[in-house]
């Protein structure tokens, strides 16, 4: 018997997700999460300059956030908003059953980085198996789920699609309810999949090839965003460096950045960290990469050369500039961490942990 089911998760009208198909819930109590935005005034306390409503319809959970789910819950997840597919089953209880992902690393390395429409296309080649995988190791049907679960963003829409329609047809089927999931509220969540002991509220740092978020979550569905980037987010500033320097990127840009810095000086290239002096808790990343192009231009460093064809002298030179590229990068990350930190407590002084969600481009911790 299926006991609840949750969206919270705006809804992306053109995929018109569920005809025919509800979503259950133990108590259809809609409501509209709260999100607000939060910025710093002269004083130590907190000037709330905006304050607005996602308009998303809320199927919720109990007031009680520790309310028992049925561990006859099962539910298969579908992830496809950006180059990796991906499937799992887990049940109510946070018990992950299985876990399959297909890369795209060759298409990364051919491309040098996301093309939408072959990303797509690599998507749906492989949706149907990775979905299969999933279940076949967690050794049930679909006739076992008790819903299907699909990132409806954000992301690229042409890779989205792919993951909606699988979603679809599988609750279609087999009758089962469609739960939309928005794609970092999934990431800023996730951590209490794994840790029983990380309670409401919290702090959550997200990172991604889109994104850099600050996020206070106060429930589920009502969050404070401390700070976002203003321009570009990290990941995207470690695929232009790794694809500046000639790196792989099959690994994508990250994972390249940070195996390369392991053999340079981080303090042999002077690179400004940016913000430092403002009194927010946003980011930027675009005046880092450029700081990297030009150093990389004072090298006279050619990315067409890979660098593993590169001389001993070259090597080194891309090397310090991976390590003090990646030095600058994480202390902007932790400066503002720390702002975000003390502002947090004056909104939520309960506030006992910070989770850090990264996405697969980026290694660091």
């Amino acid at each position: 018997m299926v006991r609840l089911f949750l969206t919270l998760s705006p809804a992306i009208p053109r995929f018109n997700l569920c005809p025919g198909i509800s979503i259950l819930a133990t108590k259809l109590r809609t409501k509209t999460p709260t999100f607000s935005l939060i910025s710093p005034s002269s004083s130590p306390n907190f000037q709330r300059t905006r304050f607005y409503s996602t308009g998303t319809r809320i199927y919720s959970l109990p007031n009680s956030e520790n309310s028992n789910f049925d561990d006859n819950l099962v539910v298969l997840g579908i992830e496809t908003s950006c180059d990796d597919t991906a499937a799992a089953v887990v049940r109510g209880t946070g018990e992950i059953l299985s876990q399959v992902i297909s890369s795209q690393a060759e298409l990364l390395a051919q491309y040098g980085g996301v093309a939408p429409k072959q990303a797509e296309e690599a998507h749906s080649r492989v949706i149907d198996k990775v979905v299969q995988d999933a279940l076949d190791r967690a050794s049930l049907t679909e006739k076992d789920l008790s819903a299907v679960a699909v990132t409806i963003g954000p992301g690229l829409s042409l890779c989205l699609r792919v993951g909606v329609r699988k979603a679809r047809s599988v609750a279609g089927n087999f009758s089962l309810p469609i739960v939309g999931v928005h794609h970092m509220e999934a990431h800023a969540l996730v951590a209490r999949l794994v840790e029983q002991e990380l309670s409401f509220p919290f702090m959550a740092l997200l990172i991604s090839g889109g994104h850099n978020l600050l996020v206070l979550a106060h429930k589920l569905g009502q969050y404070t965003q401390l700070g976002t980037t203003v321009d570009d987010a990290i990941g995207e500033a470690f695929d232009k460096t790794a694809k500046w320097l000639g790196l792989d990127m099959r690994r994508s840009g990250g994972p390249a950045v940070e195996e390369l810095a392991l053999e340079g000086d981080a303090k042999s290239v002077k690179f400004n960290v940016p913000m430092k002096y403002h009194k927010d808790c946003n980011f930027s990343y675009a005046g880092l990469k450029t700081q990297v192009r030009l150093a990389i231009e004072a090298k006279e460093i050619d990315a067409k050369c890979p660098v593993s064809s590169a001389t001993n002298e070259d090597r080194r030179n891309r090397a310090d500039i991976a390590a003090s590229f990646q030095r600058v990068a994480v202390l902007h990350l932790e400066e503002k961490c720390e702002r975000a930190i003390d502002w947090a407590l004056e909104l939520e002084p309960s506030i006992k942990h910070m989770v850090g969600l990264r996405e697969k481009n980026l290694c660091f911790a």
